[in-house]
């Protein structure tokens, strides 16, 4: 199914990206003194988790996920192409 010539699994992967970032928090990295990590707590679809892994967007923990640069960067982008202020309005 596509909606706006995209596919819906794609749009609801790009939505949840979305959310994680913004509801993560950049923390000290435990495993490299002095660095920083951006966490999110891992309360999202495993299959949209795993596929997000996939792609090198985060990586996953137990309990909560890191968003790697990559990640953070590929949610901006989204932010902003579905949320920016456009002649023909939102896109969802």
């Amino acid at each position: 199914m596509t909606y706006h010539g995209m596919r819906i699994d794609q749009k609801v992967s790009d939505l949840n990206m979305i959310l994680i970032y913004l509801n993560g928090w950049e923390e000290d990295s435990r495993k490299e003194p002095g660095g920083k990590v951006f966490r999110a707590w891992k309360n999202y679809p495993f299959d949209i988790l795993n596929e997000l892994e996939r792609q090198n967007l985060i990586r996953q923990y137990p309990k909560s996920i890191i968003v790697t640069r990559e990640g953070q960067t590929k949610a901006q982008g989204l932010m902003h192409q579905y949320f920016a202020p456009s002649a023909r309005g939102c896109v969802l």
